[in-house]
């Protein structure tokens, strides 16, 4: 398999990655998997190989029960098996597996990130929200750059809304809300209650969200909204402002979203708006949240830079990796030296022996 190699130098200098160099990363979110193949040719450059969504709503009985239901651990089973697949299929050894909230709140959840390993070999780490978080601004500074100002980053995912202040120094603070758009459709959304009345219990709801006191005082000049339901509401109110991979969403195109998928039921939605079937549910509830904090902010347009957790996890392994590199190198680099040095204090021939070496 393709994989991390480091190559010393003549001059003794610190080696780097060999690339190009091939990564994964799957992102367990609690309203979908994404799995993502991608080549590295430099650190900070790459090309995607294969992208996939898989929709298994990991979310739906974990945020009424506390438990995954043994269906949907089978098919996230299943939908791993196919994951290593690709892995073998784009020869790629190094990779990295991460679980959001669903898996983490989950009782059950340890079972299935045993299974995985088990029946795939995959290793699949759930991780808190600060670290989501962490991820998502390192995918943003990559895509936007954060210089001048203060931004608020907003992750809202299935389970929870992770938001952060960060500027070009790094992140200032971040903090986790459980009012993620499936979260709040388990919660809130009763068969046979007519739209506008969902979106009217899920404003009352999302009313009590507030933005503490560090980001009242740091008060942010520009609003990012990530993954997939803000880049659906984009698309469906502000089609065509999409500039170098980052779309503009007015808030004012976000109040005419709401009221349009106010007064639509679930099916209108995927006939007369062609949103996918795991998205019309949760549209709704995520354009609220995102509004909310809209309203918080005092913001009339949000920055949509269609990346999210999958594109930090990339991001940080090859970081992770180069690093690794360069330590092994240097570590080598200090002990040809001490050997060196030894070898010269009984007159070794030093030419033979680099050569040997090498």
């Amino acid at each position: 398999m393709a994989g991390a190699r480091t190559m010393t130098n003549q001059n003794g200098s610190d080696a780097q990655i060999e690339f190009p160099i091939r990564l994964a990363c799957v992102d367990t979110g609690s309203n979908g998997i994404r799995f993502m193949a991608v080549e590295f040719t430099s650190p900070a450059r790459y090309a995607t190989l294969h992208s996939e969504r898989v929709p298994i709503r990991l979310g739906h009985q974990v945020f009424l029960t506390g438990r995954l239901a043994p269906e949907t651990m089978d098919a996230t089973v299943e939908a791993f098996q196919r994951f290593r697949g690709y892995l073998k299929q784009f020869d790629i050894e190094h990779y990295r597996a991460v679980a959001t909230s669903a898996v983490r709140e989950a009782r059950n959840g340890p079972l299935l990130v045993e299974r995985i390993a088990r029946e795939t070999g995959i290793r699949l780490k759930a991780i808190t929200g600060s670290e989501e978080a962490r991820l998502v601004h390192l995918a943003v500074a990559a895509r936007i750059g954060l210089e001048g100002g203060r931004w608020l980053l907003v992750d809202l995912g299935g389970g929870s809304v992770e938001l952060s202040l960060v500027d070009d120094s790094g992140m200032l603070w971040s903090e986790t809300h459980s009012m993620g758009s499936v979260r709040l459709l388990e919660r809130l959304a009763e068969p046979g209650n007519e739209p506008g009345a969902f979106q009217r219990l899920l404003s009352e709801y999302v009313a009590v969200m507030n933005i503490p006191a560090p980001a009242q005082y740091w008060q942010p000049t520009v609003f990012i909204g990530c993954v997939g339901n803000i880049e659906a509401l984009s698309a469906l109110a502000a089609p065509g402002k999409t500039k170098d991979g980052v779309s503009r969403l007015p808030v004012s195109g976000l109040d005419s979203a709401i009221g349009l998928l106010a007064r639509l039921s679930y099916s209108e939605r995927i006939e007369q708006l062609g949103l996918r079937h795991d998205r019309a549910d949760v549209i709704l509830p995520a354009a609220v949240v995102f509004r909310r904090l809209a309203e918080l902010t005092g913001t009339r347009e949000i920055l949509v830079p269609h990346i999210g957790v999958k594109e930090g996890v990339t991001l940080d392994l090859m970081a992770d990796l180069n690093s690794r590199a360069t330590n092994d190198s240097r570590q080598e680099k200090q002990l040809t030296q001490a050997a060196v040095s030894f070898g010269r204090r009984y007159m070794f021939d030093e030419a033979h022996g680099r050569h040997v070496a090498r």
